[in-house]
Protein backbone atom coordinates (compact mmCIF):
# COMPACT_ATOMS: atom_id res chain seq x y z
CA UNK A 1 0.00 0.00 0.00
CA UNK A 2 1.14 3.22 -0.86
CA UNK A 3 2.64 5.10 2.23
CA UNK A 4 2.08 8.93 2.80
CA UNK A 5 4.17 11.31 5.44
CA UNK A 6 2.43 14.16 7.06
CA UNK A 7 5.36 15.84 8.18
CA UNK A 8 4.60 18.57 10.81
CA UNK A 9 7.49 21.08 10.24
CA UNK A 10 7.17 23.49 13.25
CA UNK A 11 9.13 22.53 16.36
CA UNK A 12 8.18 26.28 18.28
CA UNK A 13 6.38 25.49 21.83
CA UNK A 14 2.76 26.51 21.37
CA UNK A 15 3.02 25.45 17.75
CA UNK A 16 -0.47 25.93 15.55
CA UNK A 17 0.87 23.37 13.81
CA UNK A 18 0.22 20.13 15.38
CA UNK A 19 -3.49 21.48 15.06
CA UNK A 20 -2.92 21.71 11.45
CA UNK A 21 -1.80 18.51 11.11
CA UNK A 22 -3.89 16.23 13.23
CA UNK A 23 -6.68 17.85 10.96
CA UNK A 24 -4.96 17.03 8.22
CA UNK A 25 -4.48 13.30 9.34
CA UNK A 26 -7.96 13.32 10.33
CA UNK A 27 -9.56 13.86 6.60
CA UNK A 28 -6.65 11.29 5.71
CA UNK A 29 -7.66 8.74 7.68
CA UNK A 30 -10.87 8.56 5.74
CA UNK A 31 -9.39 7.41 2.72
CA UNK A 32 -8.69 3.86 1.78
CA UNK A 33 -6.20 4.22 -1.32
CA UNK A 34 -2.80 5.10 0.86
CA UNK A 35 -1.85 4.38 4.49
CA UNK A 36 -1.15 8.26 6.45
CA UNK A 37 1.46 8.89 9.31
CA UNK A 38 2.00 11.94 10.89
CA UNK A 39 5.91 12.98 11.29
CA UNK A 40 6.52 15.40 13.73
CA UNK A 41 10.13 17.31 13.29
CA UNK A 42 9.64 17.45 17.35
CA UNK A 43 10.64 14.07 17.95
CA UNK A 44 13.71 13.53 15.64
CA UNK A 45 15.86 16.52 16.69
CA UNK A 46 18.27 17.12 14.33
CA UNK A 47 20.62 20.24 14.93
CA UNK A 48 21.76 22.23 12.05
CA UNK A 49 23.23 19.95 9.37
CA UNK A 50 26.22 18.26 11.09
CA UNK A 51 26.93 15.81 8.21
CA UNK A 52 30.97 15.83 7.08
CA UNK A 53 29.73 14.37 3.07
CA UNK A 54 27.09 15.98 1.35
CA UNK A 55 23.77 13.78 1.92
CA UNK A 56 23.38 13.29 -2.24
CA UNK A 57 26.74 10.63 -1.05
CA UNK A 58 24.34 8.99 1.35
CA UNK A 59 27.71 7.86 3.85
CA UNK A 60 25.25 9.14 6.70
CA UNK A 61 27.72 9.01 10.10
CA UNK A 62 25.86 10.10 13.11
CA UNK A 63 22.49 8.46 14.64
CA UNK A 64 20.47 10.99 14.18
CA UNK A 65 20.56 11.29 10.58
CA UNK A 66 20.52 7.51 10.19
CA UNK A 67 17.22 7.38 12.14
CA UNK A 68 15.71 10.14 9.50
CA UNK A 69 16.78 8.87 6.91
CA UNK A 70 15.17 5.01 8.05
CA UNK A 71 11.80 7.22 8.36
CA UNK A 72 11.60 9.27 5.40
CA UNK A 73 12.88 6.04 3.15
CA UNK A 74 9.40 4.62 4.13
CA UNK A 75 7.30 6.89 2.38
CA UNK A 76 6.26 7.31 -1.12
CA UNK A 77 5.19 10.63 -0.83
CA UNK A 78 4.90 13.49 1.83
CA UNK A 79 2.55 16.15 2.77
CA UNK A 80 4.09 18.93 4.38
CA UNK A 81 2.60 21.31 7.19
CA UNK A 82 4.16 24.50 7.76
CA UNK A 83 3.51 27.91 8.77
CA UNK A 84 5.10 31.25 7.63
CA UNK A 85 8.17 32.57 9.23
CA UNK A 86 9.35 36.16 7.58
CA UNK A 87 8.23 35.07 4.01
CA UNK A 88 9.57 31.47 4.11
CA UNK A 89 9.41 27.91 6.13
CA UNK A 90 10.92 27.13 9.71
CA UNK A 91 14.19 26.64 10.01
CA UNK A 92 13.17 23.23 11.38
CA UNK A 93 11.70 22.14 8.21
CA UNK A 94 14.39 23.50 6.28
CA UNK A 95 17.41 21.53 7.84
CA UNK A 96 15.36 18.69 7.89
CA UNK A 97 15.03 18.42 4.05
CA UNK A 98 18.65 19.68 3.90
CA UNK A 99 20.17 16.31 5.70
CA UNK A 100 18.74 13.61 3.56
CA UNK A 101 18.73 13.60 -0.56
CA UNK A 102 17.91 9.60 -2.08
CA UNK A 103 15.21 8.78 0.67
CA UNK A 104 13.32 12.15 -1.09
CA UNK A 105 13.89 11.03 -4.62
CA UNK A 106 11.20 10.48 -7.23
CA UNK A 107 8.54 10.61 -4.29
CA UNK A 108 5.85 13.33 -4.20
CA UNK A 109 4.49 16.51 -1.86
CA UNK A 110 1.65 19.10 -1.21
CA UNK A 111 1.42 21.42 0.96
CA UNK A 112 -0.61 23.08 3.50
CA UNK A 113 0.38 25.89 5.27
CA UNK A 114 -0.93 28.48 7.61
CA UNK A 115 0.09 32.20 8.19
CA UNK A 116 -1.27 35.87 8.09
CA UNK A 117 -1.63 35.28 3.98
CA UNK A 118 -1.90 31.56 4.27
CA UNK A 119 1.77 30.30 3.97
CA UNK A 120 1.96 30.70 0.57
CA UNK A 121 5.55 31.88 0.45
CA UNK A 122 6.57 29.53 2.55
CA UNK A 123 5.38 26.78 -0.14
CA UNK A 124 7.21 28.66 -3.06
CA UNK A 125 10.25 28.15 -1.33
CA UNK A 126 9.36 24.48 -0.27
CA UNK A 127 8.52 23.76 -3.79
CA UNK A 128 11.93 24.97 -5.21
CA UNK A 129 13.81 23.31 -2.65
CA UNK A 130 11.59 20.01 -2.86
CA UNK A 131 12.93 19.80 -7.06
CA UNK A 132 16.30 20.32 -6.25
CA UNK A 133 15.42 17.14 -3.92
CA UNK A 134 13.77 15.16 -6.95
CA UNK A 135 10.13 15.77 -5.27
CA UNK A 136 7.38 16.15 -7.28
CA UNK A 137 4.99 19.03 -6.29
CA UNK A 138 1.30 18.79 -6.47
CA UNK A 139 -1.09 21.64 -7.73
CA UNK A 140 -3.45 21.52 -4.98
CA UNK A 141 -2.97 23.52 -2.17
CA UNK A 142 -4.02 24.29 1.34
CA UNK A 143 -3.66 27.56 2.77
CA UNK A 144 -4.75 28.70 5.78
CA UNK A 145 -5.20 32.05 7.21
CA UNK A 146 -4.32 32.96 10.80
CA UNK A 147 -7.12 35.61 10.40
CA UNK A 148 -10.14 33.55 9.54
CA UNK A 149 -8.96 29.94 10.50
CA UNK A 150 -7.82 30.39 13.72
CA UNK A 151 -9.78 32.02 16.80
CA UNK A 152 -7.15 34.47 18.54
CA UNK A 153 -4.34 33.27 15.96
CA UNK A 154 -4.35 30.08 17.92
CA UNK A 155 -7.07 28.20 18.07
CA UNK A 156 -7.39 26.09 14.76
CA UNK A 157 -10.79 26.33 13.49
CA UNK A 158 -10.70 25.45 9.64
CA UNK A 159 -13.47 27.01 7.60
CA UNK A 160 -15.48 23.78 5.81
CA UNK A 161 -14.60 25.14 1.99
CA UNK A 162 -10.99 23.47 2.75
CA UNK A 163 -12.44 20.16 3.15
CA UNK A 164 -12.68 19.47 -0.92
CA UNK A 165 -9.29 21.31 -0.81
CA UNK A 166 -7.21 18.71 0.99
CA UNK A 167 -9.07 16.16 -0.46
CA UNK A 168 -8.40 17.32 -3.83
CA UNK A 169 -3.96 17.67 -2.70
CA UNK A 170 -4.73 14.50 -1.43
CA UNK A 171 -6.02 12.56 -4.21
CA UNK A 172 -2.97 14.08 -6.34
CA UNK A 173 0.07 13.41 -3.61
CA UNK A 174 -1.93 9.47 -3.81
CA UNK A 175 -1.73 9.67 -7.90
CA UNK A 176 1.40 10.92 -7.90
CA UNK A 177 3.38 8.52 -5.70
CA UNK A 178 1.84 5.49 -7.44
CA UNK A 179 2.53 6.98 -10.44
CA UNK A 180 6.63 7.38 -9.94
CA UNK A 181 6.71 4.07 -7.96
CA UNK A 182 8.64 2.58 -11.44
CA UNK A 183 10.90 5.47 -10.44
CA UNK A 184 11.49 4.62 -7.13
CA UNK A 185 12.13 0.63 -7.94
CA UNK A 186 14.59 1.23 -10.57
CA UNK A 187 17.02 3.24 -7.96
Amino acid sequence: MTKIAIILGSTRPGRNGAAVADWVLDVAKQRSDAEFELVDLALYPLPLLDEALPPSLGQYQNAHTKAWASKIAEFDGFVFVTPEYNHSTTGALKNALDYLYAEWNNKAAGFVSYGSGGGTRAVEHLRLIASELQIATVRAQVALSLLTDFENYSDFKPGPHHQPTVEAMLDQVVSWSKALQPLRAGA
